[in-house]
């Protein structure tokens, strides 16, 4: 499907990658790894035309359709969130309006017998057809059924895009590209604005596309769930291995360790020759044997060992100072902006050395509660922290709270104390910002690098509480690791939010679960949580909720007659929808008749006077379909 052949990128006289070649063929779903700056980003801009190599080539089939989820998005303000997912079948809706008109027309027109009639059911019968082989009759379906797997809720579909964040404007991006039917899709960080129910959807929707898929992700576990295959840019080449990020790094591993091992055997043979040559040099009866040996030497093809690159950040986060027993208590905190209330009497304690993971679907309040803890807004309720307690805070957007016109240096000696001014040249070295590295202003780092910088800012204070809010966005694995690493060591107390399940894995004793107003906890880790609500069918969930929320405290199992009750509106709307393919057939094959024998059906004036009953009948149909749906969800 696409052929990459010898593609060199060069900036600043210094190659991002050279003569880098593969093959992209329907059914791969490749992970494109590598450090943040390693060109991947790059490489995906290439793919999709966004930008020229300095050389090298692509060649791709006619007709290749490619979608690429970017990181900068426009949406034309005044369109609703279903507006905008349905810009992804402009086919269709051309098709749609035209049918729209030629329907208006066999209602209004009379001359039945004239040329332009007969020229319109001709219209009709085509446009219809067209509209079939588009997929027109299940384009509205299939967008809502794509928008709850991201998150959405059916109340907000009419909603302005404009009154969304950025990240859930990127779901509706994400969402038209996958409703697109491309041949090809680039993904460059698809879930860094997504929680966990919509990633386990997104896994599964992959999984089961049948064009390519190459993403640029950091997120190790949803690589592992998706990928068949694996390319890493590293060092200005590229490692190709048709396996998983996981499986690949053990195969990478091996293959390197063998390199090593066959290179220290080469140097030990080319060693012994060498003295023997020097050995025969001294002897006229051996000289041309030396000489022979020489030549043999110089013709031996010298193995190299794949370079890795394996700089990674140092850090660990000392405990200032050991903290009262309760470092945060909560009592009925409240937050509402404007109508709609985040959260809802929400009281918690938290005990000195404990390791909190916040999780929930996005906007259900995690972020709100971690901000009222730092005080950041008014609420109602009230939080004490505990006797010493010193809260270090990372917020979600931390790297905008960085000054970009100062240096890396100076936003480090500006937050630094008389006690520690001395060490920031060190500590900007642990995070990897070395030599002139520290002199760069803040505003020509990349999103990773700020990230890095916002860590290294935040160990300057003393803390005995850490606050961290998706402290991994835009880091790569190999700073992730060692980031999960140096919080696993910390001997104070951690609140966390993130959506990054390998990261949380083995992060914490105790979950709590943000969901309507209120929280859930669940003493384990992240996989504990998993387990308990099944989050591998969203939709199941959804449904187990309802009956959960329905159920007396004291019982996991919804009545009998809740069960019968779902059961019987599930029934309904099965009924339903047959009922509509029922007609839309019928309705289908009238169209046919009318374009094969419009002259005998213009004398039946029964014939259109049944048409016009089944097209009522659909519409009555498709609105008792949306109520009992709605039944359902409110159930």
């Amino acid at each position: 499907m696409l052929n990459i052949h010898n593609l060199s990128v060069s900036f600043g006289g210094s190659y991002l990658f050279e003569e880098v070649t593969f093959r992209l063929g329907a059914g791969d779903r490749v992970g494109l790894v590598g450090k943040n700056g390693a060109g991947k980003s790059t490489m995906l801009k290439i793919l999709a035309k966004d930008f020229a190599p300095d050389s090298g080539s692509i060649a791709q089939e006619k007709e290749v359709r490619m979608g690429f989820l970017r990181q900068d998005i426009d949406f034309e303000q005044g369109r609703t969130v279903l507006e905008e997912a349905y810009e992804a079948f402009i086919d269709i809706k051309v098709v749609e309006k035209k049918l729209e008109e030629i329907n208006h027309l066999l209602v209004t027109r009379t001359d039945y017998e004239s040329d332009e009639y007969s020229q319109i059911i001709e219209d009709l019968s085509d446009y219809t057809h067209r509209f079939e082989l588009l997929g027109g009759y299940n384009y509205v379906g299939d967008t809502e059924k794509i928008l709850l797997g991201l998150g959405f809720k059916r109340e907000v579909f009419n909603n302005q895009t404009e009154t969304f964040s950025g990240g859930w404007r990127m779901r509706i991006e994400l969402a038209k590209l996958l409703l697109q039917a491309n041949d090809v899709l680039l993904l460059d960080e698809p879930t860094n604005h997504l929680d966990i129910e919509s990633i386990i959807w997104l896994e599964s929707f992959l999984r089961n596309y049948a064009g390519v898929v190459v993403i640029v992700s950091h997120d190790k576990m949803f690589l592992d769930n998706v990928t068949n295959r694996t390319i890493e840019i590293s060092l200005g080449k590229a490692y190709d291995f048709n396996k998983p990020y996981s499986q690949y790094l053990e195969l990478r591993h091996e293959i390197r360790e063998k390199q090593l091992a066959t290179q220290k055997n080469q140097a030990k043979k080319i060693e012994e020759t060498e003295k023997l040559i020097e050995k025969f040099r001294a002897k006229a009866s051996k000289a041309s044997m030396a000489q022979s040996m020489i030549k043999k030497l110089d013709k031996i093809e010298r193995i190299e060992v794949d370079e890795d690159d394996n700089s990674v950040m140092n850090i660990s986060f000392p405990l200032s100072k050991v903290p009262g027993r309760v470092v945060i208590e909560a009592d009925h905190v409240t937050k509402s902006y404007g109508d709609k209330t985040i959260l809802k009497d929400i009281s918690l304690l938290v005990e000195r050395g404990s390791k909190i993971a916040f999780v929930g679907q996005n906007g259900q309040g995690k972020s709100t509660f971690i901000k009222a803890i730092v005080n950041e807004f008014e609420y109602e309720g009230d939080i004490k922290l505990g006797h010493n307690v010193q809260v270090g805070y990372f917020a979600q957007n931390q790297a905008e709270y960085l000054d970009g016109e100062i240096t890396l240096l100076q936003t480090m000696e500006d937050a630094a104390s008389d006690t520690n001014r001395s060490k920031v040249r060190d500590m900007l070295g642990s995070f990897l910002f070395r030599g002139d590295d520290v002199e760069k202003k803040v505003k020509v780092l990349s999103g990773g690098e700020r990230n890095r910088l916002a860590l290294c800012k935040l160990l300057l204070q003393p803390i005995n509480v850490l606050v961290m809010d998706e402290p991994t966005n835009h880091l790569d694995i190999k700073s992730k690791n060692v980031l999960k690493a140096a919080l696993q060591k910390y001997e104070g107390t951690l609140l966390l939010v993130s959506h990054d399940r390998d990261f949380l894995q083995g992060m914490s004793n105790i979950v709590y679960e943000f969901r309507d107003q209120k929280i859930k906890e669940y003493l384990g880790d992240v996989n504990y949580f998993l387990e308990q609500r099944n989050l591998e069918n969203m939709r199941e969930v959804e449904k187990k909720d309802a009956l959960k929320a329905a159920a007396p405290k004291d019982s996991n199992k919804a009545s009998y007659e809740e069960q019968k009750k779902g059961k019987a509106l599930q029934n309904r709307l099965s009924k339903v929808e047959s009922q509509i393919k029922q007609v839309e057939k019928d309705i289908q094959n009238d169209d046919k008749m009318l374009a094969s024998n419009y002259n005998k059906n213009i004398e039946d004036a029964s014939f259109f006077k049944a048409y016009n009953k089944k097209k009522a009948e659909l519409d009555k149909l498709l609105l008792d379909w949306e109520k009992v749906q709605d039944e359902i969800d409110k159930a």
